[in-house]
């Protein structure tokens, strides 16, 4: 494995990242074990039965999903915009093949057109209140006929409309930030929360049609977590995904949208 430090428009070693913190990522996954489980869970469904040449897994942190990735493609790039994310996925990668890093951010991935079979972008749409150039330039990376898979953080889940409907307030469709007053006031990391609808929009803008979509970590509630075994929650999870997605139902949202097929 190795890493690539370049950006499309930055000399090496000179990005700088509101990412680079000194969080533990290890340890934040360790203690969601079932949401982990559950993006998994969903990842390996819309993959099932396909095979890719060349997959990218874009905002991918230390790489927690590209090792699925690698399950379905025979090589997997992570990209990241943190060099201190990118020295984690050095140790935690070290023991999987096929897998390369790029330190780079999701408007620049710096591929060239149509050089990519499969991309992934989970857990970065919610901290992008307007993501149409990352989404533009995912569809230009993707060969025609490729795939990418998007995940948002779904404003219409099913206990946020309970919230709404008791305040007498409608679902806005444009994105909603979720980050507290003080956390605004210091220009903290975005931290928002989408509609559906609009990003299924904004795909089919980028000339990415939507074919599938799951809802995903349905049962992320406190409350369940500790009173409900991580066994059956992951059971009613697999249970749920499918049946669920037309009703937006979970607080994400994944997305799999083809690039059209040049006549």
């Amino acid at each position: 494995m190795s890493i690539d430090v370049r950006t499309s428009d930055q000399e090496p070693g000179t990005v700088l990242s509101q990412y680079d913190t000194d969080v533990d990522y290890l340890s934040y996954w360790t203690a969601r074990n079932y949401e982990h489980r559950a993006e998994v869970m969903a990842l390996s469904r819309l993959l099932q039965g396909r095979r890719f040449g060349h997959a990218v897994d874009v905002g991918g942190g230390y790489g927690r999903l590209s090792v699925v990735l690698r399950d379905y493609a025979d090589q997997v790039t992570l990209t990241d915009p943190s060099y201190r994310q990118l020295e984690v996925a050095k140790r935690y990668l070290e023991t999987h093949s096929g897998i390369e890093t790029r330190l780079t951010d999701a408007a620049h991935l710096g591929f060239g057109p149509d050089s990519v079979d499969l991309a992934v972008m989970v857990r970065v749409l919610h901290h992008l209140p307007d993501p149409a150039q990352e989404l533009s330039e995912i569809a230009r990376i993707v060969k025609p006929g490729g795939y990418a898979i998007i995940e948002a953080a779904n404003v219409k889940h099913a206990v946020n409309r309970v919230r709404y409907w008791l305040n007498g307030r409608r679902i806005p469709v444009t994105p909603v930030d979720i980050r507290s007053e003080e956390n605004r006031t210091t220009e903290s990391i975005p931290f928002v929360n989408h509609h559906p609808a609009a990003i299924a929009r904004q795909l089919e803008a980028a000339g990415l049609h939507v074919e599938r979509v799951l809802s995903v970590s349905n049962l992320r509630q406190p409350a369940l977590k500790r009173v409900m075994p991580e066994r059956l929650m992951l059971a009613a999870e697999y249970a749920m995904q499918v049946p669920l997605a037309p009703l937006s139902f979970g607080p994400s949202l994944f997305f799999m949208a083809r690039k059209q097929p040049t006549a």
